[in-house]
């Protein structure tokens, strides 16, 4: 068992109470605060661990609510909606007792940072609003995935593992258990790269640890929680950086340019040899990034 932390910041495991529900984060580094907001919905936050970027920024990584060691929701797997997600990312800001801060959000948590941002700015810095996320799910979001996975298997047609990925990703329609959730996981990873079996001695670490919670994507009412901000972005205030992988299959250049565009004044980063995971596939190009966007340099 992690011990507690002392002081909001101190580096380590911090547990809150939000709506009676724990919540908790991890703190690591140094410099300005970033608070990063994990994917998924339901992954387990330590992918999104940067210690490149821990050398620039004090990182505060959300274990978002009904993953890790935060609590879950009665109806669980049901009710996590973008808004739940922010009043839980909310909390932890103002625990931290820190006038503004950073926000991050990878995938999913794009999604949440983004919405975070349009109704609740007041405490926010800066956002690196978009990495590899999108403003908008449902029907046309799926349709360029699954031409984005085409081309994935296209490029590895001879590969063995290709059939493995491709039933994974078959299987994401049909998830009913965490059990579901860590086997499509594993499995649909070597698509989240740009070059994972060339690479899997990097990689296949990762892929054999990766944790997550069946997360439905329904509200309390069992409706989906559909997203599309397009109408909405143009009104954010603060700065924003978008970064996306050349080859992310998931959430990819066609959406960063599309964010780009509808956000005033935000910045546009591709990682040219990256797929759904900069951080790790070129992690230097990331966090000098990211830190000159936060710092200013």
């Amino acid at each position: 068992m992690n011990a507690p932390a002392a002081g909001p910041l101190a580096t380590g495991t911090h547990t809150i109470t939000v709506n009676g529900v724990d919540q908790r984060y991890q703190v690591h580094g140094a410099g300005p605060v970033c608070v990063a907001h994990s994917g998924g919905p339901g992954i387990s936050w330590e992918y999104l661990r940067m210690p490149e970027l821990e050398r620039h920024l004090t990182m505060v990584y959300v274990e978002p609510v009904g993953t890790g060691g935060t609590g879950r929701l009665p109806k669980h797997p049901h009710g996590y909606t973008r808004e739940l997600y922010s009043q839980c990312l909310d909390a932890v800001v103002d625990h931290l007792g820190v006038p503004k801060v950073h926000l991050l959000g990878h995938s999913h948590g794009g999604f949440v940072v983004q919405y975070h941002a349009l109704h609740r700015p007041d405490r926010i810095a800066g956002i690196v609003l978009l990495y590899d996320s999108a403003p908008v799910t449902g029907p046309e979001h799926g349709a360029e995935a699954m031409g984005k996975v085409e081309e994935f298997a296209a490029r590895h047609a001879d590969h063995p593992g290709l059939p493995g990925v491709l039933a994974a990703f078959q299987s994401l329609s049909s998830l009913a258990g965490d059990e579901d959730m860590v086997a499509a996981i594993r499995g649909i990873m070597p698509a989240y790269f740009a070059d994972y079996w060339g690479r899997e001695g990097e990689f296949a670490p990762l892929r054999e640890s990766v944790t997550g919670w069946y997360i439905s994507g329904l509200d309390a009412d069992l409706s989906p929680d559909l997203i599309d901000d397009r109408g909405t972005l143009g009104s954010l205030t603060v700065p924003a950086l978008v970064v996306v992988g050349r080859h992310d299959v998931i959430c990819g250049v066609r959406w960063a340019e599309e964010l780009r565009h509808l956000i005033p004044r935000a910045e546009l980063l591709v990682l040219e040899d990256s797929g759904h995971f900069g951080h790790l596939e070129q992690p230097s190009e990331f966090a000098s990034a990211v830190a000159a966007f936060v710092t200013g340099d």
